[in-house]
């Protein structure tokens, strides 16, 4: 019968577990029901469109390939994952006891009970033991393990969050990369057209045709040229180095041939659905909800603090005072020790343990709440952006057609003798600028559609042909 009674507490402890942590509601979106562009009739596709099928440049493909593979930043959050679990494993854990082979030698000296004088002796012991084992009746442990679940569960949305991040940073960098590449070649090319002004305008002003302020405007406008071209490619260089640093260290070889700006298929088109669709995609969003129940679950640990602690410990095996009787068939011996332990004054530490654990369960619901609101108003962002921007391109795309025809007629009107320079000149600068506000506005476009299909909580899933490698 006594050989029953472990093993009966021990069932108990383990099955009897309950959880005292608050149940647990998800806290209500602090948002609009829609977005103010929204269309609630149309379902969001962002999260069911992986990366590889939104971008359909396949430079582009082949360098956010590379950054999935090499980057630094998504291998330390790869790496975060496999740190969590590890710590929910060890917190697992302690809701099974722990069994190890124990073996110990003694040897005193101590005064004899006679009083008579010192006595020598040792006790050498061998077997197997259990240490403090704590039979979880009010759910302490059980609340501790499901914290660690919701963090480690938690680090895997935030490794889902660090891919998202580094497949838009790397569109919009590449974006970027190739609109400064445009402008290069629009500002040499306008530079050389400079220089040849300028070249005429000298022989027209030696041979008494053109004045000198004339020639001082073609000047200008050249040294302008130079200084234009000098910025865009010393930015060029900036988004060139960012783009090998994004994707690992080291430019892929073999890259494919990059598609221009002004190209209409270069990414999918995707609805916005619904602000409520948000809870379900953003995995920082559901990161947080994680760590909001890791915070609720630790409510449940400091509430069972208050409780009775039950713990077992034990151990069967030899003993004998002289090592070589260690093992005789009369030596068996077993120890089995239950303990409890009940708070009565710990100067109000269970206490504040407790206001700990709620204060910090508010802060995860405000940071919950924050994390919404903050998704909604990027999500909104983008949209308004979005509404607009195809707008702003039609219109800086008219206006390059005006000044790219003004620039005709103020040559022709030059040819014919009606107009001076300076008019052929002034156009001449004015179409530059069309070109080179026509191309900023494709990349804000683009850049746009990165941001909103980020926003929505699209391209984490990885393919099968990319693995990280931490």
């Amino acid at each position: 019968m006594l050989k029953r009674i472990p093993l009966a507490l021990l069932a108990a402890g383990i099955l009897a577990g309950c959880s005292m942590a608050p149940t647990y509601e998800r806290p209500d979106a602090p948002v609009e029901s829609q977005y103010p562009t929204g269309n609630s009739e149309t379902p969001s596709a962002a999260n069911r469109i992986g990366w590889q099928e939104f971008f359909r440049d396949q430079r582009l493909k082949a360098l956010i390939a590379a950054a999935i593979e090499n980057n630094r930043d998504l291998r330390i959050a790869a790496l975060r994952i496999e740190e969590a679990r590890a710590m929910y494993d060890i917190q697992w854990a302690d809701r099974l006891p722990t069994i190890e082979v124990e073996g110990t030698s003694t040897r005193t000296r101590t005064l004899s009970n006679a009083g008579s004088g010192m006595v020598t002796g040792g006790t050498h012991q061998v077997g197997v033991g259990m240490p403090a084992f704590e039979l979880d009746f009010f759910g302490r442990v059980k609340s501790l393990t499901d914290a660690a679940l919701a963090k480690y569960l938690a680090t895997e949305e935030a490794q889902r969050s660090a891919y998202i991040s580094l497949v838009s940073e790397v569109a919009k960098t590449y974006f970027t990369e190739r609109a400064q590449a445009e402008q290069i070649k629009l500002a040499s090319q306008s530079y050389e057209s400079y220089l040849k002004t300028l070249a005429l305008t000298k022989k027209r002003y030696e041979a008494g045709i053109s004045s000198a302020i004339i020639l001082r405007e073609c000047e200008s406008l050249v040294h302008a040229a130079q200084v234009t071209l000098a910025n865009l490619q010393r930015e060029h260089e900036k988004t060139l180095n960012a783009l090998v640093v994004l994707v690992g260290g080291k430019m892929p070889i073999g890259l494919p041939e990059a598609h221009k700006l002004s190209e209409d298929d270069l990414m999918m088109d995707i609805p916005e659905g619904l602000p409520s669709e948000l809870l379900e995609k953003r995995p920082d969003i559901r990161q947080h909800e994680q760590l909001l129940k890791a915070a609720n679950a630790n409510i449940g640990a400091a509430r069972a603090a208050f409780f009775p602690r039950f713990t077992l410990t034990g151990f069967a095996g030899t003993m004998s005072t002289s090592f070589s009787n260690l093992f005789d068939p009369h030596s068996g011996a077993w120890v089995f020790t239950p303990q409890m332990s009940v708070p009565i004054f710990d100067t109000g530490r269970t206490i504040a343990n407790l206001d700990v654990a709620e204060a910090r369960k508010n802060i995860a619901v405000a940071e919950y709440e924050k994390t919404i609101q903050v998704a909604f108003r990027e999500v909104a962002d983008a949209l308004t952006a979005r509404k607009w921007l195809d707008e702003l391109v039609k219109a800086q795309q008219g206006m390059l057609d005006s000044e790219t025809d003004r620039h005709r007629l103020a040559k022709a009107r030059f040819l014919n003798g009606i107009a001076g320079s300076l008019e052929v000149l002034d156009a001449q600068r004015q179409k530059f600028a069309a070109e080179q506000l026509l191309v900023d506005a494709r990349l804000m476009r683009m850049n746009n559609a990165v941001e909103l299909y980020r926003a929505l909580g699209g391209g984490y899933h990885m393919p099968d042909s990319v693995k990280l490698n931490p």
